[in-house]
This record gives structure tokens, C-alpha cells and sequence, in this order.
């Protein structure tokens, strides 16, 4: 009976002293990881594009006639207005062409002048002798050759009117080859590179410069056929074609510094020509250029947003890479995992990923902790509030 009492009096301590040193029975945990989900959302996409600015006027600037290039008047990068001088060729020899040229115009002027007396001349004769044939003074002979007379006048005057059109042609062409010895800028834009110097023989066949119209630029970049074909339907017109470019979203130039362009282009050329070795088609943005920022050649990326409706997002965090394949864990319905394969499409913003297979509307799979969770581990727990 005394050992007894003494077990029933320490029975207490004992129980206490367990709970004190936490011998109690486990108890589940809530664990690290974070479930989601699955559903389908709207998402906005940036397509990318390599593109190459052009101006929307690039001109090769030629000399339209030969001679010595005398001035050279403007610097490679500098900005021109329209009607603004360039060059300088050698002007004397046209110079003189001109001034033959205008005095060949006088004398024709003179000899026309000339033509026309010697034509109201002969034309008086000629009234005079038909009175006099009339009243039989004269006889046929002398009426005939002062008609003759007459007739030859006014043959002389049309050749010398002739001569005359022929003289002030040949003034105005000597001027304009005069006037091509200035050459200006045919549209606004920048200077190119200048590869003549002053003092060299130039000719049509030399190019001066290549002044790039730079108001409005082009961006030029490659479209697959497939991404044409998905937007373009076999039916639609040019007018379809046109209404479907009005409503394409408005595009960014990003250089390759990464430096964004502040100002928004639009898309003006959807289709093209294919080409055979890239199966892509040239298409253009227009970019408006105002403080002319954009030149000719440079190189950069458009980025356009196209909005995908009804897709499967989930977060990067929740996508294992394993060799070659995407892995997400499911979890099943008694709160364990299983690895699931997958194919996603980036959606270029650095955190979400879309999948196009291996997910279902109202999947429950790990997000934070994927890439530690096992096969068959158990991730959800009794009293844990679900994400």
C-alpha cells in the first residue's frame, strides 16, 4: 500500500516533467510552401522585334552634271532644311553657256524681227501689183512673182520664229545646268557621310552624300509568315488590311543602349513580299521625329503589346527545370505533390509564365518552394489557410 501511495504522489511530477521537456505527441506542422490556384486570366504580351531605322526619305545626292567641285557646305550629321545649299561645282563654264546661249536668242530675235519687215514688205508689194494687175497695168507675170515674194517672206518669218523658239530653249537649258551647279536639299534630313573633297572632278556617277529624310522614320523588322498569316485572313481586302493596321497597338523603339524612344510609332506596312530564305516578311512603324534623335542604320527593338485572352498564368517560381523538361507539382487530393510535365511561353515580363498544356482550370499546384518540394510529399496540412 506505502508503494503505491509513493507512485500515486510522484505520478504528477513525472507527467509534468514530460510536458516541461515537450515529450508531448507530434503535432503537424503548417509548411514553406504556397499553393495557388490554377485559372485563366487576360494578359498583355510584348512581342519583340530586331529592327533598323530608315528615313522616310533617304536621297542619294548625285551631281547632275560633270565639273570641278568647288564648295563643299555642309558637315556629315548636320541638319538641313529643304532648298538648303550642299555643294558647289564649278559654275564658270555654264556660266558661259548662258550668256552664248542668250546671245544666240538675240540674234534670232533680230533675224525674226528682220523676217517680219522684209514679209510686211513683200505683202504690200504684193496688195500694190493685184490692183494694178486688176486695172490691167501690170501684167500676170509681176503679180505672180510678188506673190512668190510674199509667200517666201512668210516662210522666212516662220523659220525665223522657229530659230527664236529654238535659242530660248536652248537658254533655259544652259540655265538649269547652271543651276545644277548648286545642288540643295531635296527633302529636310541628315547630312550622311561625305566621301568627296573639295577640288575633285565629280559626274552623275559620283554620289555626294546620303541625306536622310528624317521627319518621319521607319523602323523595318521581320514578321514570320505564320504571325502575318494568324492576323491577315485569306478574304480580307486591302481595306480590311488597312481598318486591321488601325486597331495594331502603338509600338516602342527600345535602342540597344535600352534607352526607350519617348515618342510612339504606329504600324504602316503589315504584308510584303516573302522572303524565300527567312520565310519572313519587311514590315514598318512609323516613328515620329521631331527633335531628330532617330538616324538611318540604327539598330534597336520594337516592342509592341498584344493582349492574350483566357490563358493559364502562374508565377516563374512555380515552373522546375529539370535537362529538357518544365516541371509544376499538382497537388492531389490528399495533400501530396506529383510533377506534372508542362510547356509554357515566356510572357516577358521577368515574373509569370503562360501554359499552353499540362494544366487544368482549377489545379492546385505549388508556387514558393517548388524547387524543394519531393515527389509525393506533403505540402497541405489540417488548419493550414490555402493559397
Amino acid at each position: 500500500m506505502r508503494i503505491k501511495s509513493i507512485i500515486c504522489t510522484l505520478m504528477p511530477g513525472i507527467i509534468a516533467g514530460l510536458v516541461a521537456c515537450d515529450l508531448n505527441m507530434p503535432k503537424e506542422k503548417p509548411s514553406s510552401f504556397e499553393t495557388m490556384t490554377v485559372k485563366k486570366t487576360d494578359i498583355e504580351l510584348p512581342y519583340k522585334f530586331s529592327a533598323r531605322m530608315k528615313g522616310q526619305n533617304d536621297v542619294t545626292v548625285t551631281p547632275q552634271i560633270s565639273g570641278q567641285l568647288m564648295k563643299i557646305c555642309v558637315t556629315e550629321g548636320q541638319q538641313v532644311k529643304r532648298g538648303q545649299t550642299l555643294f558647289v561645282i564649278d559654275s564658270r563654264n555654264a556660266q558661259h553657256e548662258v550668256q552664248a546661249a542668250q546671245a544666240n536668242l538675240q540674234a534670232a530675235q533680230a533675224n525674226l524681227q528682220a523676217a517680219i519687215a522684209q514679209s510686211n514688205t513683200a505683202k504690200l508689194e504684193y496688195e500694190s501689183n493685184k490692183n494694178l494687175y486688176d486695172k490691167k497695168i501690170v501684167s500676170n507675170y509681176t503679180l505672180e512673182s510678188s506673190l512668190n515674194n510674199y509667200k517666201q517672206a512668210q516662210a522666212a518669218v516662220s523659220q525665223a520664229r522657229a530659230s527664236v523658239a529654238q535659242a530660248q530653249t536652248a537658254v533655259s537649258t544652259a540655265k538649269v545646268n547652271l543651276s545644277y551647279c548648286t545642288i540643295t536639299a531635296s527633302v529636310p534630313g541628315i547630312i550622311g557621310e561625305i566621301p568627296v573633297r573639295t577640288g575633285d572632278q565629280v559626274s552623275p556617277a559620283t554620289q555626294l552624300t546620303l541625306l536622310s529624310g528624317n521627319t518621319t522614320m521607319y523602323a523595318e523588322f521581320s514578321v514570320n509568315e505564320a504571325m502575318v498569316e494568324a492576323m491577315v485572313q485569306e478574304d480580307m481586302n486591302a481595306a480590311d488590311v488597312k481598318k486591321l493596321i488601325a486597331t495594331l497597338p502603338e509600338a516602342t523603339f527600345v535602342m540597344k543602349n535600352g534607352t526607350e524612344y519617348p515618342h510612339k510609332g504606329r504600324v504602316v506596312s503589315l504584308t510584303g513580299v516573302v522572303n524565300a530564305a527567312t520565310g519572313s516578311l519587311t514590315s514598318k512603324v512609323s516613328f515620329p521625329n521631331p527633335e531628330g534623335h532617330l538616324y538611318s542604320g540604327i539598330q534597336g527593338t520594337i516592342v509592341m503589346p498584344f493582349a492574350e485572352k483566357e490563358v493559364i498564368v502562374i508565377p516563374q517560381n512555380a515552373v522546375v527545370r529539370l535537362q529538357d523538361k518544365s516541371l509544376v507539382y499538382k497537388v492531389k487530393a490528399d495533400s501530396t505533390v506529383t510533377a506534372v510535365d508542362v510547356t509554357t511561353q515566356d510572357t516577358g515580363n521577368g515574373k509569370d509564365y503562360i501554359v499552353t498544356s499540362g494544366l487544368n482550370v482549377g489545379d492546385r499546384i505549388v508556387t514558393t518552394g517548388a524547387n524543394n518540394v519531393t515527389e509525393g510529399q506533403k505540402v497541405l496540412f489540417s488548419g493550414e489557410v490555402k493559397k
